[in-house]
């Protein structure tokens, strides 16, 4: 190179640090790619995009191009820089420092940090150009790049490294796709992303947590005077009556109002008709999880089942509305479906019903009783204390102070709870 004009060996110069930046900002815009946006990209019928996907599908190969043609580019730039120093400064030891550091200077600044940032600040439009240009590449130099490998493969396998084949095959988990939808809150309206967190979480909710208490479910004894089953289909709130002989645990079966009302349109209406238009109950386990229970009532074809514990017990009635309920919230206020448990007393203060279930506690009010326990609040206090409470009694549960306000038949009717401050603004 001792004939070559310095003027010709600045400009090879410069070359080689462009190429060598653009290899850098290809590979971290590759790498900083956002693979949904590929996928959707492919979806649409995007050459770029088609193109970079086959080239994240293989990262070894992928790598393998980008850095042969970078530390190629690299070394024959350190090369050129080194014949400049030594004919425009010497061959001394000095020279030869002052030229390492103007190699390592001008390498990292013009072929790597610059490239780079800029690679992860536009990493689509980057990505996507750059693949036109990798993918000859990579077909001009598979054999040594495959040859490469091989040691990499080798040496990888001796370290105990197992490497996925496919770099696109990664999934979100459901927590990451939780912190998905909550940073997309700016394209995502807030009803739509209500929803959306809410069906994610419904992994974590049982049928115990949304279904009515056996206590507050509407039955109706076959062994009780008919004119008195007459009056109580009359003014029932709910469509599904559950039918039984003597006691709630003696279930007959469930009968729909609809069709209560069209027989007595339709002829008479006697104890053997009702038992007649009675379908069969359909059981589930407790602590059966909602998403099941709403594939479940799909392929069964029903809108509501009734739980029972380990014994066979009934614990209480879930509906398909309860489980839609709980992924776009309430239908309507005013429904008779939903009992209001809350009296405001004052600004901090409300009064509240033992049977009110803690998920609409902390959801209504701003309260964090623990969810992991009893389901109600007159379960958790009767938890906490491991006794029934005279009124009168304090405690603070959770941090929340509570007061017994009632109790009656072994149970706390009404608590005075304390509401969490709200901080200003």
């Amino acid at each position: 190179m001792d004939d070559v004009p310095l003027g010709v060996l600045l400009a090879i110069l410069a070359v080689l640090l462009v190429v060598s930046g653009l290899f850098s900002m290809a590979e971290t815009s590759m790498m900083a790619l956002n693979r949904f946006r590929l996928k959707h990209l492919v979806a649409q019928g995007h050459r770029g995009a088609r193109l970079t996907a086959s080239l994240l599908a293989h990262t070894d190969r992928l790598l393998g191009v980008l850095l042969l043609g970078n530390n190629f580019i690299n070394a024959a730039a350190a090369s050129i820089v080194t014949v400049l120093t030594v004919r425009l400064i010497g061959t001394g030891r000095a020279a030869i420092t002052v030229g390492t550091l103007l190699v390592t200077l001008v390498i990292l600044v013009f072929s790597e940090i610059t490239p780079k940032i800029l690679g992860a600040t536009y990493p689509e439009k980057i990505a996507l150009k750059a693949s036109y240009i990798l993918v000859p590449l990579l077909r001009l130099f598979y054999p040594v790049i495959w040859f490469i490998n091989l040691f990499v493969k080798g040496l990888l396998w001796l370290g105990g490294v197992r490497t996925r084949p496919d770099a696109m095959s990664s999934a979100l988990s459901l927590e990451e796709l939780r912190i998905l939808v909550l940073e997309g809150g700016h394209f995502i309206p807030p009803k739509h992303q209500n929803i959306l967190l809410n069906l994610l979480g419904l992994k974590d909710i049982t049928v115990d947590d949304v279904m009515t208490p056996r206590s507050q479910i509407e039955g109706i004894d076959l062994e009780a005077p008919f004119e008195e089953i007459q009056n109580q289909l009359a003014t029932s709130n709910h469509t599904l009556q559950l039918l039984y002989s003597g006691s709630p645990d003696d279930v007959a079966g469930v009968v729909h109002v609809r069709k209560v009302f069209n027989q007595a349109h339709s002829g008479e209406l006697t104890p053997e008709t009702l038992q007649a238009i009675m379908q069969p109950a359909y059981f589930i386990p407790a602590g059966t999880p909602l998403l099941t229970q709403l594939q479940n009532f799909q392929e069964n074809r029903s809108k509501a089942a009734l739980v029972v514990d380990e014994y066979g017990e009934l614990q209480g009635l879930v509906t398909v509305e309860d489980i839609l309920e709980e992924i776009v919230g309430e239908f309507s206020g005013q429904s008779p479906h939903h009992q209001d448990y809350f009296t405001r007393e004052g600004q901090d203060t409300v009064l509240v019903e033992g049977v009110c279930p803690l998920r609409d506690l902390n959801r209504k009010l701003g309260t964090t009783f623990r969810l992991n326990g009893p389901k109600t609040l007159n379960g958790l206090i009767l938890e906490t204390l491991e006794d029934i409470p005279e009124p009168g009694t304090a405690l603070k549960i959770d941090g929340h102070p509570v007061e017994i306000v009632q109790t009656q038949d072994r149970m706390v009717r009404v608590a005075r709870v304390t509401l969490p401050r709200q901080g200003p603004g």
